[in-house]
């Protein structure tokens, strides 16, 4: 059996510089025995920019902070009420590389909404996944030494007018829903745990839940 990864749900709303310091030492830290580890959390609204980012696109921040981020990518909203999953990965060890990595999280997310009967898709011209055109996840992955940090944002009960002050994703006038507009009696906690069982299926790897 391929060895479980280690799964950890922070409560609370998390910093964005708290867990981007910390994901960067476990990756540096992290030798050829270290268990993968998958965490899923919240933040505090925050605009990031990855680092193929525009400044221009961020129209009018106001009082959310703008934080330039080392994940690949453009501009980007995170807030309450959205849920982030990073994926801290050996691809090597895994036998895989950052494109079918890349597809391993949109296809759970996907598969992930359709189970509710809302139908996804992914786009080859701007990674994430939307329903129609509309973008509900995005991505973005940094990879050091074979070894994956960041991963995904999936808009589950937020408020989604944030994404107004920015080009989502560097494109002007994208759209952008959650899961509570088409969905709207699933409870956020089940969608993070159906999102988790999701990508077990498509990185074929058990999971263990963790302490925070």
């Amino acid at each position: 059996m391929n060895a479980p990864i280690l799964v950890r749900f922070w409560p609370g709303l998390l910093p964005y510089f708290t867990v981007l310091d910390a994901m960067r030492e476990f990756t540096s830290q992290r030798d050829a025995d270290t268990p993968d580890q998958m965490w899923i959390l919240q933040h505090p609204p925050v605009v990031t920019l990855g680092r193929n980012a525009d400044a221009a696109d961020v129209l009018d921040p106001g009082p959310i902070p703008v934080i330039r981020s080392d994940r690949g990518g453009k501009v980007t909203y995170h807030g309450p009420g959205q849920w982030v999953v990073y994926l801290l990965i050996d691809l090597p060890r895994m036998g895989i590389n950052v494109r079918t990595l890349t597809t391993a999280m949109e296809q759970s997310v996907i598969r992930l909404l359709q189970r509710r009967g809302i139908e996804a898709h992914a786009r080859r011209d701007a990674p994430g996944v939307y329903v129609g055109n509309a973008k509900i996840a995005s991505l973005g992955l940094r990879i050091q030494r074979g070894r994956s940090y960041h991963g995904l944002s999936l808009n589950t009960e937020m408020d989604l007018s944030p994404f107004q002050r920015i080009h989502p994703c560097g494109m002007a006038n994208l759209a952008v829903t959650q899961v509570h507009d088409l969905c709207p009696d699933w409870p956020s906690h089940d969608v993070a745990e159906a999102l988790m069982a999701e990508l077990s299926v498509s990185l074929d790897r058990p999971l263990k839940k963790g302490g925070a």
